[in-house]
């Protein structure tokens, strides 16, 4: 017999009615004759109500064996309740067990970063680790509508690549056959030639960094979300971005109001990123840091505690463009008046997040990108379709990267990236 359940998401459609819910007991407590069963099925969470004297004997002993994790059909009235949560509550009828579970190993008290990450397939059925994937959720969906609403195009560049992109440090190894081939780091280049095939379009998905990194920014395994626009210049291409983030954060306001409250956002801080965003250029950042106590010499890079310190002067994003030459990848476009920068830009989230997005406009001029080739001891033979996008109708064209994990760090107000993602990928972990 098939059973008609309804989500604990809907059932304000069914006030005063009998429904059934398959779900999980995520916590129980007793108060003499009756208890209050704390339920979820993983689109909410609702209380289930069960009176003794109002349900057979049978019912009282099943829900008197419920342990943490147990899963059940309950069956009960749904009740308007303005002190609970969800603003619901069910005042049970019937409970069917599916399973007892035992020795469930998360339990509601302290538990160690390791013991977690061990069963992260467990504890992402906690309230915060599932309000983070929901936003997660939100944020993916938004991205699409943005590019989608405008016009643009999703392609799939390859995860296996002959070469890459920015050099071959950092890159997975792998046996292709009877060939070398490396786990992608971004799908950029692939992206440009499908700009020249289809006008505007966006990749998304997994990148691969084999850094030995262990900071809180840095996963082994993340996804990215890459733009590429023909006939776009870099001042076009950092309105694309800013009205891009402004749509995802805004969606996620809307849409995930009470997840946010769950993980104690500060909704106000999110509600005030509207586009446009404030712009530095490179050397109004340098003089900025020098003058605020930071030694830091024209040329650098700019690290974690100096991205923090640009972004706390603003509550919102900010873009830093024009970097020099020598420090950015070679595709870049120098300023045509002051060759030794290039038309690019990061943008930096506000509270000490660091860089969300990298982009910039292309180089489009075949001269100049051989001469990159041979600067940066490329194989030209490798590239050889990358420099046949500027040989057969070079068009000016910009795109741009934006991290998804550090973006929902950053709008869930994380400590750490691997809450960000369902299984993270880090330097000492490959389990589960």
């Amino acid at each position: 017999m098939g059973r008609n359940l309804v989500m604990i998401r809907d059932v304000g459609q069914h006030i005063n009615e009998t429904v059934t819910i398959g779900c999980w007991l995520h916590n129980i407590r007793s108060s003499g004759k009756i208890r209050f069963l704390q339920l979820r099925d993983g689109s909410g969470f609702i209380q289930g109500v069960v009176v003794k004297s109002e349900v057979a004997e049978q019912i009282w002993e099943n829900t008197g064996k419920l342990t943490q994790e147990s899963s059940l059909y309950v069956t009960g009235v749904v009740r308007e309740d303005t002190r609970s949560k969800g603003g619901f509550e069910l005042t049970v009828t019937g409970v069917e067990i599916i399973q007892i579970a035992t020795d469930y190993p998360i339990t509601p008290k302290e538990h160690g970063v390791d013991f977690l990450m061990d069963h992260r397939h467990l504890w992402i059925r906690s309230p915060r680790q599932r309000a983070i994937l929901v936003i997660r959720a939100q944020i993916i969906q938004a991205v699409q509508e943005f590019f989608d609403k405008r016009g643009f195009h999703l392609v799939d560049p390859p995860i296996l690549t002959p070469s890459s992109c920015e050099g071959t440090t950092n890159l997975f190894h792998t046996k292709y056959f009877d060939e070398d081939a490396y786990l992608t780091q971004s799908g950029q280049l692939y992206m440009e030639a499908a700009a020249m095939a289809l006008g505007k379009v966006y990749s998304f998905g997994p990148t691969f960094r084999a850094e030995k990194s262990k900071t809180r920014r840095h996963l082994i395994e993340f996804w990215m979300i890459e733009p590429e626009m023909a006939f776009v210049t870099h001042e076009e291409n950092l309105e694309v971005q800013e009205q891009f983030v402004s749509y995802v954060v805004q969606s996620v306001v809307e849409k995930c109001r009470k997840e946010l409250e769950v993980l104690e956002r500060d909704i106000t801080k999110l509600e005030r990123i509207q586009a446009p965003f404030p712009r530095i250029t490179y050397d109004e950042a340098v003089k900025f840091l020098q003058n605020n106590g930071h030694e830091f010499t024209w040329g650098e890079d700019f690290g974690a505690p100096h991205e923090t310190a640009i972004a706390e002067a603003y509550d919102k994003p900010v873009f830093i463009t024009h970097y020099p030459t020598s420090i950015k990848a070679f595709y870049m476009k120098p300023d045509p008046n002051r060759p030794e920068v290039v038309l690019c830009a990061d943008m930096i989230a506000p509270e000490g997040y660091g860089e969300i997005i990298g982009g910039s406009q292309r180089i489009d001029d075949p001269e100049l990108m051989e001469q990159r080739f041979q600067e940066h001891e490329l194989s030209k033979e490798a590239y050889q379709w990358y420099l046949d996008l500027r040989r057969y109708g070079s068009v000016p064209h910009s795109g741009f990267g934006l991290g998804l994990e550090r973006t929902v760090a950053w709008i869930c107000g994380l400590d750490h990236v691997r809450e960000t993602i369902p299984f993270p990928r880090l330097l000492y972990r490959l389990y589960p």
